[in-house]
């Protein structure tokens, strides 16, 4: 592989890593969490307009173009900022967000009619074994919901995912644009109504949460998402998704940097555990 392509998977780790502590950050400075989501996804829609041009797909493609927008720019995001929210540690909730590939396996089965072999049963049980072992670790467990709601975006990352595959010759910033819409509205909505005040809240957000929400939208749910769609003109999805294993890495190391968070034994052991399995997954065909 080229120098110029390693350099982007090494920049789509990072940032897909950073993604995580910058939220953090976001929320720290008493931004809700429903409405952070929201803002994010109306930024991504804001910058493809000039692209999507307010085109409309063909009908064959309406169901699964709803179903992918709605799990991934609601579920993913709401659930990634509710998981941040009720979590005081970030690194529990960056593993487990690495479920996203084994539920991805099982949704496939299970949507899809895809066969599971042995030695993928294997690495799922023991990427699940891996959070368990998190899971227990008592001094993360004031981080239970967090944990919970980590789970359920990796849940909603892996239908996504398989509603993706029915999408892959439409044009992607106008999936990506269907995606902010609806991810936009509907979680505006919601945080109208939960979270309250919502029209207020915006004028109070800060200038540095406002430039770490736009990151977010740019760099990481745009920039890192294009680039991984440019890399797959030259490679197989299994040549280059093991290289989304890395972004853990990242972000447990920027968590450490930025909150000072140090990981304790058994998070070690089980995030080993989770890492490794979803890295051999990726390779298994």
């Amino acid at each position: 592989m080229p120098l110029k392509h390693l350099l982007i998977l090494l920049f789509i780790a990072i940032a897909h890593g950073s993604a995580f502590p910058v939220t953090k950050l976001v929320l720290n400075d008493s931004v809700p969490p429903i409405l952070m989501a929201s803002l994010r996804m109306g930024l991504v829609l804001l910058l493809l307009i000039p692209f999507w041009k307010f085109r409309i797909p063909d009908k064959k493609y309406l169901v699964s173009l709803v179903s992918f927008s709605i799990s991934m720019g609601v579920m993913v995001y709401v659930f990634m900022t509710l998981a941040l929210y009720y979590s005081s540690i970030i690194s529990p909730v960056i593993v487990g967000s690495q479920l996203a590939i084994p539920f991805g396996i099982l949704a496939s089965a299970f949507m899809l009619h895809e066969n599971i072999s042995l030695k993928k049963w294997i690495l799922i049980f023991s990427a699940f074994f891996g959070v368990l072992i998190i899971f227990f670790d008592p001094k993360l467990v004031d981080n239970f919901l967090g944990l919970f709601f980590a789970s359920l975006m990796a849940l909603s990352f892996a239908f996504a995912q398989v509603f993706s595959r029915q999408l892959r010759d439409l044009d992607i910033s106008l999936t990506n644009a269907f995606t902010g819409l609806f991810g936009f509205v509907i979680l505006f909505v919601i945080s109208y109504f939960i979270e309250g005040e919502t029209i207020s809240t915006i004028s109070l957000i800060s200038f540095n949460s406002w430039i770490l929400i736009s990151y977010q939208a740019i760099v990481v749910s745009l920039g890192a998402h294009l680039l991984m769609f440019y890399l797959y003109k030259f490679y197989t999805v299994g040549q280059i998704f093991p290289s989304y294993s890395l972004f853990p890495i990242f972000g447990i190391a920027l968590s450490f940097l930025i909150f000072g968070e140090v990981p304790t034994t058994m998070f070690i052991l089980g995030g080993i555990i989770v890492i490794t399995s979803v890295f051999f997954l990726h390779k298994i065909k």
